[in-house]
């Protein structure tokens, strides 16, 4: 049977054979044989390498000769005497001569033969001994290191089993080092990330090529509380002869490191949000969207589902006192969820009033103005957080094992609460997040404090406002009517913009429009003075230029304002309208069959610049003519000019037979803009 049929049948079963280790090769262990008289019999080719001497040159001669001193001949003779005899096998290490001349020490084990005709041979293996002495060096140099390294090692075969584990290993899985081999990886390491550390082991082992450094979490199975990292590093092991063996494995435990990494980027990201706040929460004057900004920045970053409520009093601005355990009325503002989740339904939608009695958790903070931290939800915490048993069931169902309420405080006052939950995200609410939430909550607590009292002045302006507009009846004595007051929509701001229908004597009917320059209630009390005085100076059968003139006299009487006024009286028995103009908008004329037209009236100066006469103008109308008359909030913008702003007004009265009201939604909503920061006052009449 050839070699090669030894190597592709061992022991008759087809498999294939374990290949040689390399490290006889590295030893290079030379074998001699001598007969009982001390010639050499057999001689390998690493005898040839360790001695010197050739096949040729040593087999039949007495091996003594050959190759021991004179001084050791008598004790080398003994001890094969003895070996020969007894058949005790000796071991040493004693210096050979070389065919060189030098002297080698070299390690012996003896043993004696017998053949099948039971003549007897002395067996001697022998290796160089500064070479066994630097291989069992290197031996105990690696078991210690293996062994006492703090560092974990494992070996691991081509099929990624253990072949090695060191101690310091046991201390990443909890498991001895013995009970390792054999096993594969994935049934002892705590990583998550198997899946890629297996595949980095194959490239290496593949490859050759070093990983090094890899970033590795997980959680140990006797402290599973605990995440820590480790860094962990790969490399391929081959013997001298270039076979692979299979890999190692370096753990190094770089939890400090990878805590303070955390942590660090924890911060970083704090702060981000907190710089992202301050960009994005009180962007506008409305409490609704102050509050959905603050939920918005806080979700997923601080909370999973995070609601805005505000006391219903606070919202009033109303500072009533009440007891300190008693309930508490609740607005929602906001609410806002990581992803969908039943504690959605446990919450109240934003709009709804809610009542929570003294003992919920939200209550408390507000009666406290402290924050209510529960880091570990249990069953007996959920009540104190729901608003009853539907919702503390939908809570349960939620997940939710970490809560948080801060209070909106701003200059002292507490407005209501963040409530923060945390469903889906593992880790509870800390000291830390505590810190962050109030951060937020007072930023946005400003916001909506200035809201609030901005919307409660907003609200008396336009309350004031519309109380000072006319009621008019749809129809006068030749005229038929419709009209439209619309505040800004940007700003939420009421300005002083309005408009009158007069009854006169003879049954002519008084047209007004006036502009008061300004916002607030300064500006709407302006307007209603300026309204009642021209119906006292209408009762007059002034013409328009005269009450102008009067009005501006009063105008300049008031405080450093500027109002822009038209003022138009129609005969419907002589089908003329008187018009003067202080400063205002030409008012639109549309007549059946022809282009609709701007009145050309002198311009005139503002009411309250003093000194500047009003020139009255008659234009001569027939029936069915469109007359329109507006404030500058219809058309100016700021991104167009004004002559294609009036261009645009014009197109819209193509139909001068359309419906008034029709035609007032037309104009409004046609023309106006969600951006835009100028309330509007539109009359509309046609001649009948």
């Amino acid at each position: 049977m050839t070699a090669g049929s030894l190597e592709s049948e061992p022991g008759g079963h087809g498999a294939e054979p374990p290949r040689p280790t390399g490290l006889l090769d590295v030893l290079s262990v030379a074998a001699v044989v001598v007969d009982a008289e001390g010639r050499i019999v057999f001689w390998t080719p690493q005898a040839e390498e360790l001695f010197g001497y050739s096949a040729e040159e040593a087999l039949g001669t007495h091996a003594a000769r050959l190759f021991i001193h004179p001084e050791h001949l008598p004790s080398v003779t003994k001890l094969f005497a003895e070996v020969l005899r007894t058949g005790q096998s000796w071991a040493g290490t004693f210096p050979v001569r070389h065919k060189d001349g030098s002297t080698r020490m070299t390690e012996f084990r003896n043993m004696r033969l017998l053949d099948d005709l039971g003549d007897v041979y002395a067996l001697g293996i022998a290796a160089d001994h500064s070479l066994l002495q630097r291989v069992e060096t290197d031996l105990a140099l690696c078991e210690r290191l293996i062994n006492q390294s703090p560092i974990g090692i494992a070996l691991v075969g081509p099929d990624l089993r253990f072949l090695l584990v060191n101690p310091a290993l046991e201390r990443v899985d909890s498991t001895p080092a013995g009970e390792h081999v054999g096993r594969p990886l994935r049934e002892t390491l705590p990583l998550s990330d198997l899946d890629t550390i297996e595949a980095c082991l194959r490239q290496v082992i593949t490859t050759g090529t070093p990983l090094l450094d890899q970033y590795h979490v997980g959680r140990p199975p006797d402290d599973p509380d605990q995440e820590r990292a480790w860094s962990l590093s790969f490399y391929r092991l081959e013997d001298p002869g270039g076979r692979v063996l299979g890999a190692a494995i370096s753990f190094v435990d770089v939890t400090e490191r990878h805590r303070a990494a955390a942590a660090a980027d924890q911060a970083r990201r704090r702060l981000a949000l907190i710089a992202e706040a301050s960009t994005r929460v009180g962007t506008s004057l409305e409490v609704e969207r102050t509050a959905d900004e603050l939920a918005d920045v806080a979700t997923p970053e601080l909370a999973d589902v995070v609601a805005v409520d505000v006391l219903d009093a606070a919202l009033a601005c109303r500072r009533n006192r009440r007891p300190e355990n008693g309930p508490e009325l609740f607005r929602a503002l906001a609410l806002k969820s990581a992803y969908p989740s039943a504690a959605l339904r446990a919450a109240d939608p934003p709009g709804d009033l809610a009542a929570y009695e003294g003992d919920r958790l939200v209550t408390l903070c507000v009666h406290t103005a402290r924050p209510v931290l529960v880091r570990h939800v249990g069953a007996a915490d959920l009540p104190r957080i729901g608003r009853d048993a539907q919702a503390t069931e939908l809570l349960a169902r939620a997940g939710v094992h970490s809560y948080l309420a801060v209070p909106l405080i701003a200059h002292g006052e507490v407005l209501g609460a963040l409530d923060l939950k945390r469903t889906r995200n593992p880790v509870p609410f800390d000291e830390d997040d505590v810190v962050l939430a109030l951060e937020l909550a007072g930023r946005a607590a400003v916001a909506i404090d200035n809201a609030r009292w901005f919307q409660s002045v907003r609200n008396t302006a336009l309350t004031l406002q519309r109380s000072l507009l006319p009621d008019h009846a749809p129809h006068h004595t030749g005229l038929e009517l419709a009209s439209r007051y619309q505040p800004a929509q940007a700003t939420s701001e009421v300005g002083g913009d309005w408009y009158d229908v007069l009854p006169l004597e003879d049954d002519k009917t008084a047209l007004v429009v006036g502009d008061v320059m300004g916002n607030g209630i300064d500006a709407a009390a302006t307007m209603g003075r300026l309204r009642t005085a021209t119906c006292a100076y209408a009762d007059l059968d002034l013409d328009p230029g005269a009450v102008l003139h009067h009005l501006d006299k009063i105008t300049c009487d008031l405080e450093h304002y500027i109002v822009t006024c038209l003022y138009a009286v129609y005969d419907p028995r002589t089908r003329q309208c008187q018009v003067a103009n202080a400063g205002h908008m030409p008012p639109a004329l549309s007549r059946p069959g022809e282009p609709p037209r701007l009145l050309r009236l002198p311009s005139g100066a503002p009411l309250g610049v003093g000194g500047v006469p009003f020139e009255t103008t008659t234009v001569e109308l027939v029936p069915g003519d469109l007359l329109v008359l507006y404030t500058d909030g219809l058309v100016e913008t700021r991104h167009h000019s004004i002559d294609d702003r009036l261009d645009v007004l014009l197109g819209f009265l193509d139909e001068p037979r359309r419906p008034l009201e029709e035609t007032c939604d037309l104009l409004l909503y046609g023309l106006r803009h969600p951006d835009d920061h100028d309330d509007v006052a539109l009359l509309v009449a046609r001649m009948v």
